[in-house]
Order: C-alpha cells, then sequence, then structure tokens
C-alpha cells in the first residue's frame, strides 16, 4: 500500500500479544508511493455506497488512505496487484479506516467465505502498492492471512478473488494474464514479498481465466 515508510514487520512481532493490530498496522503502512505521475483531474461526483463489483460490501477507506480521481479518463487502469497484509480481514479493515495509516487496498477478500468489501471507489487511487505510478495504473487486492499460513489460502476465497479480477478485468479491458495481474512483490521498488510463496498462481490463473463476468460490468461513467 501507498505509505510514506519502507519497512516490513515480523509475523511473530504481528502475533505478540496486544501488538497485533499495532504490527498489522505498521507492516500494511510500508507502501509508499514513490516514483512521479500526474496529479489527478476534476473529480467525479461520488454516491454514497456505490460499489463497483456486484457483491462487495461497502466499508469505506479513510479519505487520507487514497486520492480522489476520475479513473481510467486521468490515469488509464491495465493492472491488479494482489496482496496479503499479515493481518486477519477485521484488522485489515480497521487500519484501512485509520486515518493515520496512509495507505489503503480497493478490495479485501476474506478468507472463511470469501466476502469481498470494498473500500476504495475504482475511480480513486488507492495507496497500495509503494509506487506511485503502480498506484495510479493499478487496482489492489488484499487477501486476509499470512504469507506462512498456507490454511488462508481457500478455495472459497481464491474463486472470490478470480471473479473480482475478472469483472476488474472487463471493465478496463486488462488481459488475463501475469503481465498484467501482477503480486505486490513484482512491483517495482517494492520490498514486500506479499503474496508469498504459498499463494498457487497456476491455481489462481485457470480459475480467473475461467471465471465469467459477474453483473455488474458497465462502464466506470456509469458507476459513479
Amino acid at each position: 500500500m501507498e505509505s510514506r515508510s519502507g519497512r516490513g514487520i515480523s509475523r511473530r512481532t504481528l502475533l505478540v500479544g496486544g501488538a497485533a493490530a499495532v504490527g498489522a498496522a505498521a507492516y500494511l503502512h510500508s507502501r509508499g508511493e514513490s516514483g512521479g505521475g500526474s496529479q489527478s483531474g476534476p473529480r467525479e461526483p461520488r454516491k454514497e455506497g456505490q460499489v463497483d463489483h456486484w457483491n462487495a460490501e461497502w466499508i469505506p477507506a479513510s479519505p487520507a488512505n487514497f486520492r480522489l480521481a476520475r479513473r481510467p479518463e486521468d490515469f488509464s487502469v491495465d493492472r491488479v496487484v494482489i496482496h496479503m497484509p499479515q493481518a486477519t480481514y477485521p484488522i485489515t479493515l480497521k487500519v484501512f479506516r485509520d486515518p493515520a495509516h496512509r495507505a489503503a487496498a480497493h478490495y479485501v477478500v476474506r478468507s472463511s467465505d470469501g466476502h469481498v468489501a470494498q473500500m476504495v471507489r475504482e475511480l480513486d487511487v488507492a495507496y497500495h502498492a509503494g509506487n506511485r505510478l503502480y498506484n495510479n495504473r493499478s487496482i489492489g487486492i488484499e487477501h486476509e492471512g499470512w504469507i506462512d499460513q498456507p490454511a488462508y489460502l481457500t478455495d472459497a476465497m481464491y474463486r472470490s478473488s478470480a471473479e473480482l479480477v475478472a469483472g476488474i478485468c472487463e471493465r478496463y479491458g486488462i488481459p488475463r494474464d501475469r503481465e498484467h495481474i501482477v503480486g505486490h512483490v513484482e512491483v517495482p521498488g517494492t520490498d514486500h514479498v506479499c503474496p508469498g510463496p504459498n499463494w498457487d498462481w497456476d491455481h489462481y490463473m485457470r480459475l480467473l481465466r475461467r471465471a465469467s463476468v459477474p453483473k455488474a460490468t458497465a462502464p466506470w461513467r456509469d458507476r459513479a
């Protein structure tokens, strides 16, 4: 995510006593925005509670954790970045709603059942990739869990995420391939390793290529 610092944090630190939420915040915060990039153009009007994915729950991030924009008119969208927060679903939501955090992703997917929370509109630039140019051009998706705990990587989460990304690809004409669907570890300049070595890219991409396009795939102008 797009914060101002660049240090990760170990899972052990996350799990020590009451420091779990603080540790998760530190890890999630370490996705600073670096590199150049134009400022966004005039803002589109927003409808309170509007979502871009047909079955997402709207849980808004703090306005301090993203930039209002009017993508893809001001910035083209051609990448999806896959994240793992090193935290539980509730803690990830809590951190992204904290205005002091200065980072968020567009979506968070829950491990147990694949439930999707949308926290930032796709029109807007979420601070998630640790690289300003990638933030401008991409949509970020967090997947509940830790990189060294494969039990979090449920089939429900993989399938839900694949359906989510299929809709994103349809809306913006993004190819469903590994050049355009990337892990945070692949973003230039990042020091993160998520989604980690246990993430099954072959399985995920098979699901994505086969996924039917969700109901709400209207052009961005119809979704403001």
